[in-house]
């Protein structure tokens, strides 16, 4: 686990781990090879479980098998046969509530702006939306990679899923509501979003006695 970057993609490939091996340990099996895999593979489709799911457990399995074979506990051959193990094709349209552009207007303009809380939300809003960070990307945000770059605001060098390194272009109207925010919380330095603790009744008001923690 300790390869994996992306505190999100342990959390998956240990829970991918966990299930394939209690199976696995269900009754008896000679060795872990490529016919175990398959037969695994097969299960899950029974269940049944959704393609994308399928395939991340089976490329938990891989991970699983290269770390062996690195520790000289599985044998190259075996490895290779586990590797050939194809995952399960995707058809169609991914499934989930996809937001129109009418719709994602909305829910950004449902946002009471002005509250410290409704401020943060803004912003949030509009890393999720118009920028496409994950979640942990932006509960992870330092305000220093909003950079200027060739008159565009951009998050630069943002760290991603995997390790990857990428920049991410903020529409006008994402920076301005995180410029809301970070004004209204005072924040010039380090992560953009923090906890907000309130004080009284009217602490959530702009300007009233909430802390940003």
């Amino acid at each position: 686990m300790n390869t994996l970057g992306s505190l999100q993609s342990r959390r998956s490939y240990q829970h991918a781990m966990d299930e394939f091996i209690a199976w696995y340990c269900s009754e008896p099996r000679l060795a872990l090879n490529r016919i175990v895999v398959l037969r695994y593979r097969m299960h899950l489709e029974s269940i049944p479980l959704a393609p994308a799911t399928i395939n991340l457990r089976l490329a938990a399995i891989r991970r699983l098998a290269y770390e062996a074979s690195d520790s000289g506990l599985l044998s190259p051959e075996l490895v290779a046969g586990i590797r050939r193990v194809k995952g399960v094709k995707r058809f169609g349209q991914p499934v989930g509530n996809w937001l129109a552009v009418e719709e994602g207007q909305q829910l950004v303009g449902a946002v009471r702006t002005d509250t410290l809380r409704g401020k943060r939300d803004a912003a949030m809003l509009g890393l999720l939306l118009g920028c496409g960070l994950r979640q942990s990307e932006v509960a992870n945000l330092e305000i220093e990679r909003i950079q200027r770059r060739d008159g565009h605001w951009a998050i630069v060098d943002l760290v991603g899923k995997a390790g990857h390194a990428r920049t991410v272009p903020v529409p006008l109207w994402a920076k301005t509501a995180i410029d809301g925010w970070s004004s209204a919380a005072g924040i010039s330095e380090g992560r953009i979003f923090r906890a907000i603790r309130i004080a009284d009744p009217v602490g959530s008001k702009v300007g009233g006695r909430a802390t940003v923690a």
